[in-house]
């Protein structure tokens, strides 16, 4: 019999992540954000005045990624870069006033978004949810990948 990736749970996982990415693109989009930049703003609303280094690292994207996201940003009046005080080559961004307004904004659309993922769904099962995707994602952020046999000699998934 063929391997049938959809039984997987991973197959589960990055579906669950495209509706997921989908149905908060919904949410944001009546804010006037995309999917990513209220990552953005919420990192800037924990710790203001962070480098671009800093929030590229906070958010696990590529530092052009994070200078595209804060052009974008700045051009809606939500953030603003100044240079550094104690460094000259640094550049730090800032939420403005608008930004700090949309962070309210975004804990709504978060709330909401997150009522509708777990709809259904119990207090012990989403306690238990959220501890085993803590776990999915520590195994693939540790980013070791097992020898070819290591894998053969495990069942398939899925059968």
């Amino acid at each position: 019999m063929a391997f049938n990736y959809r039984k997987t749970i991973t197959y589960r996982l990055a579906q669950a992540a495209k509706a997921h990415r989908s149905r908060s693109g919904a949410h944001l989009s009546r804010i006037g954000l995309h999917p990513g930049q209220e990552s953005v703003l919420k990192a800037l609303a924990d710790l203001d005045g962070q480098t671009m280094s800093q929030l590229a690292q906070i958010l696990a994207v590529q530092p052009p990624t994070v200078t595209k996201m804060i052009t974008r940003l700045a051009g809606q009046g939500l953030v603003r870069r100044a240079t550094s005080e104690t460094d000259g080559r640094l550049a730090r961004v800032h939420l403005t006033e608008e930004g700090h307004k949309r962070i309210e904004d975004i804990d709504i659309a978060w709330k909401k978004l997150e009522k509708e993922a777990l709809s259904g769904l119990d207090e012990k099962d989403r306690k238990r949810v959220r501890r085993l995707l803590r776990e999915i994602e520590r195994n693939l952020s540790a980013g070791s990948i097992e020898d070819d046999a290591d894998e053969e000699a495990d069942d398939e998934p899925g059968e």
